[in-house]
């Protein structure tokens, strides 16, 4: 498992639309459909990378108390099912229920929403505004598995207390670390 940290992303960038498999509902949904009053957190996850898990029950917590403040979570797993099965919209759905995450899980069969996101890792960590406008693209915090930090979120909340602020975030962002995401070839 190489350690593989997010690519910049631009500050003016909007996020881009899709429409993708959600593996709860079974039904395809769209970012206009999941995107929040005040702000969307966009997530790229993976059933198995170690840097997901070891931040999955915060995530749940997370996501609970902001959704109730009007930033939806969309959580997205682009890696390729066929090399890892562990992946697979079956194992998504079960791993959803089991952790009881409050939030849609989506299919990017494709891997063309990764590619729009230039995401690169698992977990990779986009904040939009209400406008699908840029705020934040960073780490949760400086916890990772093995380092005995603690898990406590604090990049991300500031970010999203910022933008419930209107304020904008202003701090250095240092870039989300994990997995890279597996690419079809």
């Amino acid at each position: 498992m190489a350690l593989t940290a997010s690519n910049p992303f631009s500050v003016d960038k909007t996020a881009p639309d899709f429409k993708l498999f959600n593996v709860v509902s079974k039904e395809i949904n769209s970012l206009n459909q999941l995107k929040g009053n005040k702000g969307t957190l966009v997530l790229f996850i993976c059933n198995h990378c170690p840097y997901v898990i070891h931040i999955n029950e915060f995530l749940v917590s997370l996501a609970n108390n902001y959704e109730k403040k009007g930033i939806n979570f969309i959580a997205i797993s682009s890696n390729d099912v066929e090399n890892y099965p562990q992946d697979s919209p079956e194992k998504m759905k079960e791993l959803s229920e089991s952790v009881g995450y409050p939030f849609p899980y989506l299919f990017d069969e494709t891997q063309e929403v990764a590619k729009a996101y230039d995401a690169a890792c698992t977990p990779d960590i986009f904040l939009f505004d209400k406008d699908l406008q840029i705020h934040y693209h960073g780490q949760l915090d400086d916890s990772r598995p093995g380092n005995d930090i603690p898990v406590t979120g604090k990049d991300l909340i500031t970010a999203l207390d910022l933008l419930l602020q209107g304020k904008q975030h202003q701090g250095k962002e240092l870039p989300s670390m994990g997995c890279g995401i597996k690419w079809k070839k």
